[in-house]
C-alpha cells in the first residue's frame, strides 16, 4: 500500500532496528546477509516515514556495545557504512534527506568518520526529512561526553544547558521510539531524549519491516494521551 501523510504523526521517531542476525539465521544465511537486507529496509522506511509526515528519524545503526561482536561482523558493518553513505546521495537528493550524526566520531575508523562528515556536509541544505544516524552511539556515552564539555563551566547548569551540548541539539526529543525484533528494552538508545517518548515494540524482525508496520506504530502513537507527568 502506498504511504500517505497521517493526520497527526509524531515529529521525531527513533528506531532500534533489531533482528537482522535472527532473520538471516532462520533462512540459513550469514549474519552479513541479514545486515545487507536490513540496509535495504532502512532506505524504504526513511521514504515511508517522510511520506507519513515524520520530520526527524533517528536510526540506531551501530552502538558503542556493538564493538563486542566478532571482528568479521564489525568489519563488514564498517564496510557497509563506508560504501553506502556516499553511494545513496541520489536518494538523499531526490527526497530532500538531510543526514546528521549522533555518536563519537573519534572512535570510528578514520575513513568511516570522514564518510559521515562528507554526507552531512553534502546534504546540509536539503529540507526534507532529517535522518539522524546513531553510529558508535550510546546514550550513556553521549551524556558523559556532554558533561566533559562543561566540567570547568561556572554557569548554572540546568536541563536546557546540558541538552544544548548533546550530539544533535537542534533535533527535538523523540515523540516515539520503536524497537523491532521482539525485545522490550532501549539498549542505551537516546536515554536522555527518550524520557517522555512513547514506546512501541514490534515482534517483526527488522528485515521483514515495511511501510504498513510503520503505519501501525504511528497510529499507536496517535492513540496515546501524552501528559508529560501532568494531569488532563
Amino acid at each position: 500500500m502506498e504511504s500517505s501523510a497521517l493526520e497527526n504523526p509524531p515529529v521525531h521517531v527513533g528506531l532500534i532496528m533489531d533482528g537482522n542476525g535472527r532473520w538471516a539465521k532462520a533462512r540459513g544465511l550469514s549474519r552479513t546477509e541479514g545486515h545487507k537486507e536490513g540496509l535495504k529496509v532502512a532506505k524504504r522506511i526513511v521514504k515511508a516515514a517522510e511520506d507519513f509526515g515524520v520530520r526527524y528519524l533517528s536510526l540506531y545503526t551501530f552502538s558503542t556495545e556493538n564493538w563486542k561482536r566478532t571482528a568479521d561482523e564489525v568489519g563488514f558493518l564498517m564496510g557497509l557504512l563506508r560504501t553506502h553513505l556516499g553511494a545513496e546521495f541520489d536518494f538523499y537528493r531526490e527526497n530532500g534527506v538531510r543526514i546528521v550524526h549522533s555518536g563519537n566520531l573519534d572512535g570510528l575508523p578514520p575513513d568511516v568518520a570522514e564518510a559521515i562528515r562528507k554526507v552531512m556536509a553534502d546534504t546540509a541544505a536539503f529540507d526534507g526529512i532529517t535522518v539522524n544516524l546513531a553510529i558508535n552511539y550510546g546514550g550513556r556515552d553521549e551524556i558523559i561526553r556532554a558533561i566533559r564539555t562543561i566540567s570547568h563551566c561556572e554557569d548554572p547548569i540546568d536541563e536546557a544547558f546540558l541538552r544544548a551540548r548533546m550530539d544533535v541539539p537542534d533535533i527535538p526529543d523523540p515523540d516515539l521510539v520503536i524497537r523491532t525484533g521482539g525485545e522490550h528494552r532501549l539498549s542505551n538508545f537516546l536515554l536522555w531524549q527518550a524520557a517522555y517518548s512513547e514506546l512501541f515494540f514490534s515482534d517483526v524482525l527488522w528485515p521483514d519491516w515495511n511501510a504498513e508496520h510503520l503505519r501501525t506504530a504511528l497510529e499507536f502513537f496517535g492513540s496515546r494521551k501524552r501528559r508529560f507527568g501532568g494531569t488532563p
